[in-house]
């Protein structure tokens, strides 16, 4: 890479990886996002990108799982040299010991990177997501809840969150020590001389993030504490919307957000959705309510090898005989925390990441059959095993949404010129407003 890069990723879910290079493309920062490390051959074309990231499904991994693939996942980020490398999670923080465990991560990156202590950062206003005294917090219907109590996150059908002490709850999931810089600590007149002394004391530093002037505090820490060699990071989109105002001050960055025009609506789009949540449920029904064709598939049905092909030839026999009626398509597995989530349960990591790539499945050939040139995927989860099936190799951002941030309209990048350009939105469930779908359709920022 020819322009030093101030930061590598890895996303521990698609829809999580796409939210980072959003806050950063709004800052005016050149970032493309890979779908698996890269030869230099493909690298090149991105040599003037400030930073790189990589789509990993950790979120919705084993701990054996992490071992083997973050680690590995890691050791080629390490190799680019940025200045900081960064382990993206959930701005809600759910993880747990068996899946999607957020002190393994730590443990590993910690190890490679030989680092006294992990900064973890998990507030950001503009998701309206805030820590204060290491109690985690997130809106829902324009109102905030701590994250225990959050109607949906705390219902959440694999990972719930049932502590929103974001310390104890990590202890749960790993033996390294967790301090806290605290509002008071981020506040103080000698807030430097704290942070050293409570990074000498702990293995991981949890940051607590109530405004956009303890952002900025916590932002200019993660830089001034920075390894020469590059050091390791944990946390949401926070740690980018922390670390901009201090790159603009050393003017590493623009000094004012680049400007993207509208690619305009198209006439159909095709969503594919394995979100459990009722922010999805309530989008799908929008949607529908005002034309698009909602296809539910029967789960049970999906992961039972008995009649898995049957029941996705029906359902793309639907979709295609809609969208051949000029409609958009929604095809759904969930509608809402409550559906079928026992057969899944059951049929744990396998049924989870075959309903992600048979979603995929699905949409490549209504692409390639109706020649799309706009798609969804809803589901943070399904994202990364849904998009494995499309042939992308890259994503950059064609258009930001400031509306619905850490869901971007990207560009795909791939070798097959059916998908090559083809725009595609990433939507974590609890992302969006009632009118995404129709939103993304119409090209609307």
């Amino acid at each position: 890479m020819s322009t030093p890069l101030l930061l590598s990723y890895y996303g521990d879910d698609l829809t999580g990886s796409t939210d980072v290079m959003e806050a950063l493309s709004l800052h005016g920062i050149k970032t493309v996002l890979f779908l698996a490390p890269q030869s230099e051959e493909k690298l090149a074309p991105f040599a003037d990108y400030s930073a790189i990231g990589l789509a990993g499904t950790s979120r919705s991994e084993s701990p054996e799982w992490m071992e083997t693939h973050l680690n590995n996942a890691l050791v080629w980020l390490k190799s680019l040299n940025a200045s900081l490398c960064h382990y993206k999670v959930c701005s809600t923080f759910d993880s747990a010991p068996n899946i999607g465990n957020i002190g393994k991560a730590l443990e590993i990156g910690k190890a490679l990177f030989a680092q006294r202590c992990v900064p973890l950062v998990v507030g950001a206003p503009q998701l309206k997501r805030y820590t204060v005294f290491g109690q985690h917090f997130a809106a829902f219907d324009g109102e905030v809840h701590r994250i225990d109590r959050h109607p949906v996150m705390s219902r959440h059908p694999v990972t719930p969150m049932a502590e929103a002490d974001l310390r104890r709850h990590l202890a749960k999931q790993t033996q390294l020590v967790i301090g806290l810089a605290d509002l008071l600590c981020l506040e103080a007149a000698n807030t430097d001389t704290q942070v050293d002394q409570l990074s000498h004391a702990n293995d991981v530093m949890l940051y607590d993030t109530l405004n956009r002037n303890h952002q900025a505090s916590v932002g200019e820490q993660l830089w001034r504490t920075r390894l020469p060699d590059g050091s390791f990071v944990v946390g949401s989109s926070a740690v980018e919307y922390a670390l901009v105002d201090t790159w603009r001050k050393q003017a590493l960055i623009p000094k004012s957000a680049p400007l993207f025009s509208s690619p305009g609506a198209v006439e159909q789009i095709a969503v594919v959705s394995g979100s459990c949540s009722e922010v999805t449920a309530r989008q799908i029904r929008f949607a529908e309510a005002i034309g698009f064709r909602a296809i539910a598939i029967d789960v049970v049905k999906l992961i039972d090898e008995r009649t898995h092909a049957n029941t996705l030839h029906q359902v793309l026999k639907e979709a295609i005989e809609a969208l051949n009626q000029g409609e958009s398509v929604i095809v759904y597995t969930a509608m809402g925390p409550n559906s079928d989530a026992d057969a899944v349960h059951q049929g744990g990591e396998k049924a989870r990441h075959l309903i992600g790539r048979s979603l995929g499945q699905l949409l490549r050939q209504m692409v390639e059959a109706h020649g799309l040139k706009r798609i969804v995927i809803a589901g943070g989860d399904t994202s990364s095993h849904a998009l494995s099936q499309l042939g992308v190799h890259a994503l950059t951002t064609r258009l930001p949404l400031p509306e619905t941030p850490g869901s971007p309209l990207c560009i795909a990048h791939s070798d097959q010129p059916a998908l090559n350009g083809l725009e595609v939105a990433l939507k974590g469930g609890q992302i969006g407003s009632e009118s995404y779908f129709i939103s993304i359709r119409d090209g609307v920022a």
